[in-house]
């Protein structure tokens, strides 16, 4: 059983009213990147609860407006946000609690449905109207009026500056370059309108509850191609056919999507790469081949 200071429980009494009951602290497995606990009031009534250093309150301000902002297009539910803030030294976000369990096909097939309904939650423009992270790193969502430009400098450039800086650049300077002059005509006629997005949408970033609905958390939302998305749920496994045949139905990915997932999923491994080192770097270089190898290109 886990105990929080006073300073941090009168905080979050002060900021969101929550009384929390002596001894309700438990810590909850799973985060690799944040202390999580589940808390509650003497009702029973539960939370769930995020700790960190205080200099990654920013990042829990941008997740809780990624929460509200997904919460506000009703397609796919997500944790009720209750409140954040820093005391003593530790950034909190404190969350709706729910009891979730591995989605089956069931619940998978009505996530792609909302996906979809999500998806046509659209923006004037790309990007968002604050940074956020992709794991720990930063990411930038200045806004765009062009797709492409904005995923060649907010994203892969980016990541790939990143990399060259930790020293990958014999690796990757080469083949980043080349692929950067690339992406027009591998986008030739490809011109999304701006939806909502998860944006880091893995396969342990959903779950059902009890009754079987669909629920998605820990976002990285923008505005942007809606493949993104879907590329992203690809890369690391963890949704079933039911999945992408409920999505299809609902609104059909357009043609030349196959290379396009490749370009946006080149960003999550860039990101990998930059978060955890070379046992990625690998994966990068040849997932870049195999883009430049869809132009003609040969590394």
């Amino acid at each position: 059983m886990a105990s929080l200071s006073e300073p941090l429980l009168f905080a979050l009494r002060a900021a969101t009213g929550v009384t929390l009951a002596p001894g309700s602290v438990s810590s909850v497995a799973g985060g690799s990147i944040n202390a999580c606990y589940r808390v509650a009031e003497r009702s029973g009534k539960a939370f769930f609860l995020k700790l960190n250093e205080a200099d990654c309150a920013p990042l829990f301000a941008a997740e809780a407006a990624g929460l509200a902002e997904l919460a506000a297009a009703q397609a796919v539910r997500v944790p009720a946000v209750i409140g954040h803030g820093v005391a003593d030294d530790v950034a909190w976000l404190l969350l709706e609690h729910l009891d979730l369990e591995q989605g089956h096909a069931i619940a998978a097939a009505r996530l792609g449905e909302r996906l979809a309904l999500q998806h046509r939650q659209g923006a004037d423009h790309y990007g968002w109207q604050r940074d956020n992270s992709i794991g720990t790193t930063p990411q930038r969502n200045g806004w765009h009026d062009d797709w492409l430009g904005f995923w060649r400098s907010e994203r892969l450039g980016f990541q790939l500056q990143l990399a060259l800086r930790q020293g990958h650049g014999y690796e990757l300077a080469d083949r980043g370059e080349r692929l950067l002059a690339a992406l027009p005509g591998l986008f030739a006629g490809h011109r999304p309108a701006p939806a909502l997005l998860h944006g880091d949408l893995w396969g342990g970033n959903w779950a059902m509850t009890p009754a079987g609905e669909p629920v998605v958390f820990d976002p990285a939302v923008y505005y942007g191609d809606r493949e993104a998305d879907l590329a992203m749920s690809e890369l690391f496994g963890g949704f079933p056919r039911e999945f992408y045949v409920a999505y299809q139905r609902a609104w059909p990915l357009p043609p030349g999507y196959a290379v396009r997932r490749d370009i946006y999923n080149l960003y999550h491994v860039l990101n990998h790469l930059n978060l955890f080192g070379g046992a990625y770097l690998a994966q990068a270089a040849g997932l870049m081949d195999r883009i430049l190898a869809a132009t003609g290109e040969h590394s």
